[in-house]
């Protein structure tokens, strides 16, 4: 490879990585301008809608291809890769600020090696151990700083946290499921195909079990809040995904996997612009949690 095609492709990879921490980091803070008039089933629904809606022409001709073991797992990575994760942000944020959303989401590389140790037959090595033990202090300090005090004050457990910590767990498994159980299929595929796969659920729950229809023709900033879960949903989920996939391949996956320490530093960034208070506390334990996935998650 000459050095002119190398030098082109570190400024793709470089670029990629930048638009994708703007995107991903942007997630949380739309999100929450869902739910100031949509109930988190509803954005959950919608995001999983408009983003399956938007990859059908991916995802259509490839579906006759499929052998039966292909749809199950993709069906499995459907749920937990994006369908039951959306519907678990979305619960997390009416009581927990975008900006820790964010980070709290930097745990999903802990989860990968996690959850690929106890199903996968991966290992845990001395340094996933002690990041995990870094980031874990981390999730602690964040859970139980109490917000509007000083930082030596400290509340309840915010439980809510517990809902990202379980869509970081989904996450995990569905990392692992795609590295060890889909050797043939292309990531972007399986992204788009998963999707498919539970369209009709979010579908059925959005239009047959929510007010979401009524709420989008007579509340007042329902087009709007529904505009920004479009761009979450066809951006922030089907776009990104697709671009991630691009990065892999004009750049090394460790390169790529940085993208998880730049999307707190933007969620956080739009979190105090919006007004979001974030104490000396809340900022040690943010710096813990990115320094632990860091070190667990290096080479």
């Amino acid at each position: 490879m000459s050095r002119d095609l190398q030098s082109e492709n570190a400024l793709k990879a470089w670029a990629f990585l930048i638009v994708l921490a703007l995107v991903w980091g942007s997630s949380f803070i739309l999100i929450k301008r869902g739910l100031e008039v949509f109930s988190p089933g509803e954005v959950g629904a919608f995001r999983i809608v408009a983003a399956g809606i938007f990859l059908l022409p991916l995802s259509l001709p490839r579906l006759k291809s499929l052998n039966s073991r292909q749809v199950k797992n993709l069906i499995i990575v459907g749920f937990v890769g994006s369908f039951i994760p959306a519907f678990l942000f979305a619960k997390a944020q009416t009581q927990l600020s975008s900006s820790l959303t964010g980070v709290f989401n930097a745990m999903t590389p802990l989860f990968v090696v996690v959850i690929g140790a106890l199903f996968f037959n991966s290992k845990i090595t001395r340094r996933n151990s002690l990041g995990l033990f870094i980031a874990f202090v981390g999730v602690v300090l964040l859970l139980i700083v109490k917000e509007g005090s000083g930082f030596g004050s400290f509340g309840d457990i915010n439980v809510y946290a517990f809902f990202v910590l379980l869509a970081c767990a989904c996450y995990g498994v569905n990392l692992n499921i795609i590295k060890f159980r889909f050797v043939e299929l292309k990531p972007v595929a399986i992204t788009a195909i998963s999707l498919t796969m539970v369209l009709p659920l979010a579908l059925i729950y959005l239009f047959a079990f929510t007010q979401f229809s009524f709420k989008l023709l007579h509340v007042e900033g329902a087009m709007l809040a529904a505009g920004y879960l479009t761009i979450l949903g066809v951006v922030g989920t089907a776009l990104a995904l697709i671009l991630f996939n691009v990065m892999v391949k004009v750049a090394t996956p460790v390169f790529a996997s940085s993208v998880t320490y730049l999307i707190p530093i933007v969620a956080i960034l739009w979190g105090v612009w919006d007004g979001e208070v974030l104490l000396l506390g809340h900022y040690i334990g943010i710096a813990a949690v990115i320094f632990g996935v860091w070190v667990g998650n290096r080479r």
